[in-house]
C-alpha cells in the first residue's frame, strides 16, 4: 500500500515471541532488505504493507504528522512492549531540502527483531509464517568510478572553502564527494549487510529502500521518556601496530583542529535538544571511538523528554547537525550547494525506525551508498572542513570514509 495523502489507513498488527533466531540478515529479501541492527540486535522486515513518501524542506514535520495519524488508527496487540515490537516503520530520508530524492517510511508485512535475548515476529494485515533463511545468491562486487569530483577536484573544492572559513564567514564546513558504479543484476545486497554486520560490528548496519550502510554515529535515540544521542566528529587513521595506534588515538585527543570541530557538533546537537529536553547534558571530554578504519573523537549526550516529541519530532530538530552540514547551518549548506556539484540524496539523512509511540533509534546515514533500481550505486564520503584544514588529508580522511563500502563490494 502507498499512502501519500486521503483517508488514514488501519493497520492490524500482532506481535509475538519466537524461538530466538540469528542471524536476522539471512531473512530478508536479497533485493530490498531491510534491516536495523546492531551488535546483532534489531530489527528486520519483510515485505511492504504500507509505504509513506515526503519531499522538500517539511519532510520530516510532515512524517511525524503521517506516522502520529497512522499509529492512532492502528490496532496493534504488543504483549512484549520491547523497542522495536508492535507497529514500526522503516525511514529514510534525504540530507536537503531540494533534493530530488524521496523521503520514505516503510511498514514491512512483517518484521523479525531480538533484543536482550528476546526474539519476536510482527505481522502486519497478514497471517505470513516466520520466514526461513535463505542461503546467500551472488555476492555483489563494484569497480567504483569517480562521481562528480575526483580526486584533485574534491582538493579545489576544500582550498575554496578555506577561504570562507578563513575570512571568518563560517567556523566549519562539511564537504563530500561520490563514488558510482554498478551492481551486477540479480546481486544478493544480503551479502553486503552480513559483510557490513560483521566487520563492524559496533556500528548500525542498516537498509532501507535500497540505502544501505553501517554508520558509526547515533542521530537521537527516544526511548520512555528518555533521549539520547552519540557525536562523532574528528577523526585519524588506525595505526599500523599497537604502538602506533595507540600513538593515533593520542594525538586525535590533543589535536585542536579536530577538538574545535568536534565542539562544532556537539553544540549543535546539544542546542537542539534543548528544545526538547530540560535537562540535556553531554559527557565533560570527549572520549576517542576506536573503528577498524578510524578513530574518532565521540561524545555521549542524554536527558529526558519534557515536551512529548516522538522521535520523528527529535529527527526534525537535530537534522543536519554541524557534524554533517557546518557552522553556522545555513552558510555552511549554502557554501556545500555551491561546492558540491551533485545531490547528495539520503547520505548524511536519518535512517532508522519509529514506532507506534514515536519512540525510536535514527542513525545518520554515513559510510554509506545508494543503490538504484536499474543497479547503478552512489557511494559518498565526507569530511569536516575547518580554518587549519590541510586539503590533502582532508581529500585523505574521505578515503579511509569510503573504505567500510568500497571494501565490501571489492
Amino acid at each position: 500500500m502507498n499512502s501519500t495523502a486521503g483517508a488514514t489507513p488501519v493497520l492490524t498488527v500482532e506481535t509475538e515471541s519466537i524461538d530466538d533466531i540469528r542471524p536476522l540478515v539471512p531473512l530478508v529479501d536479497p533485493q530490498h532488505p531491510l534491516v536495523f541492527i546492531r551488535r546483532g540486535q534489531g530489527i528486520a522486515g519483510i515485505g511492504e504493507a504500507l509505504r509513506l513518501e515526503f519531499r522538500g524542506a517539511s519532510r520530516m514535520t510532515d512524517a511525524a504528522a503521517a506516522w502520529k495519524r497512522i499509529a492512532a488508527a492502528a490496532r496493534v496487540t504488543d504483549p512484549l512492549s520491547l523497542p522495536g515490537t508492535g507497529l514500526v516503520a522503516f525511514g529514510a530520508f534525504a540530507f536537503a531540502d531540494n533534493s530530488t530524492e524521496t523521503s520514505v517510511l516503510i511498514v514491512p508485512s512483517v518484521v523479525i527483531g531480538r533484543r536482550d535475548g528476546v526474539s519476536w515476529i510482527t505481522r502486519v494485515n497478514c497471517d505470513d509464517e516466520l520466514p526461513a533463511a535463505r542461503p546467500f545468491g551472488v555476492p555483489p562486487t563494484v569497480k567504483f568510478d569517480f562521481g562528480e569530483l575526483d580526486r584533485p577536484g574534491y582538493v579545489r573544492a576544500v582550498e575554496k572553502a578555506l577561504v570562507h572559513l578563513r575570512s571568518g564567514e563560517l567556523s566549519k564546513v562539511v564537504l563530500a564527494r561520490s563514488m558510482v558504479g554498478q551492481l551486477p543484476a540479480e546481486s544478493d545486497l544480503r551479502v553486503l549487510l552480513g559483510s557490513l554486520a560483521s566487520g563492524y560490528p559496533d556500528t548500525w548496519t542498516f537498509a532501507v529502500d535500497g540505502l544501505i550502510g553501517s554508520s558509526p554515529e547515533t542521530l537521537v535515540t527516544a526511548n520512555q521518556g528518555s533521549v539520547t544521542a552519540r557525536v562523532l566528529a574528528g577523526s585519524a587513521p588506525r595505526g599500523l601496530d599497537a604502538l602506533t595506534d595507540e600513538d593515533a588515538a593520542s594525538a586525535l585527543a590533543t589535536s585542536t583542529k579536530d577538538l574545535d570541530e568536534h565542539q562544532f557538533a556537539l553544540r549543535s546537537v546539544l542546542k537542539s535538544l534543548a528544545r526538547h529536553s530540560e535537562n540535556v547534558t553531554a559527557s565533560e571530554q570527549p572520549f576517542t571511538l576506536k573503528l577498524p578504519n578510524l578513530w574518532h573523537l565521540a561524545s555521549d549526550v542524554e536527558g529526558d523528554l519534557t515536551d512529548g516529541s516522538s522521535s520523528l519530532d527529535l529527527i526534525a530538530s537535530l537534522h543536519p547537525t554541524a557534524a554533517v552540514a557546518g557552522t553556522p547551518t545555513d552558510r555552511a549548506l549554502a557554501l556545500i550547494d555551491e561546492l558540491e556539484p551533485f545531490d547528495r540524496r539520503r547520505y548524511a539523512g536519518p535512517v532508522g525506525w519509529v514506532g507506534a509511540d514515536g519512540d525510536g533509534e535514527w542513525a545518520i546515514a554515513l559510510r554509506s551508498a545508494q543503490v538504484d533500481a536499474d543497479g547503478r550505486i552512489s557511494a559518498f564520503a565526507g569530511a569536516g572542513i575547518v580554518a587549519d584544514s590541510v586539503p590533502d588529508k582532508e581529500l585523505a580522511e574521505t578515503r579511509m570514509k569510503f573504505r567500510p563500502i568500497v571494501d565490501a563490494l571489492a
